[in-house]
């Protein structure tokens, strides 16, 4: 059983600007069908007596802990630029102003 047409995949390309040919098109409104059968066969399973999960996984913090340090000093910052000037990095001009 087809949920999404070729037409209505038409009309949301169209929607989004972005330009379809027929084959793809075709193609597309097969591989809808199949992602919008999936996500209803699990919201037929997602009942309230199970949690709502993000990943399938447990997950932990793997960032280190935001411990104020002293920043670097100019010299430090500028000690690895390729080039600097008047304690500010140099880059080549590309806008082609003064």
């Amino acid at each position: 059983m087809s949920t999404l047409s070729r037409d209505e995949v038409a009309r949301v390309a169209a929607l989004a600007r972005i330009d379809l040919t027929p084959t793809e098109l075709d193609r597309l409104a097969g591989e809808l069908d199949v992602i919008v059968e999936s996500v209803a066969r699990v919201s037929e399973v997602a009942t309230p007596d199970v949690p709502a999960t993000s990943h399938p996984l447990p997950m932990t913090n793997v960032f280190r802990s935001d411990v104020p340090e002293q920043p670097l000093t100019q010299e430090q910052a500028l000690s690895g630029a390729p080039a600097s000037e008047d304690g500010k990095f140099l880059v080549p001009q590309i806008l082609g102003e003064e």
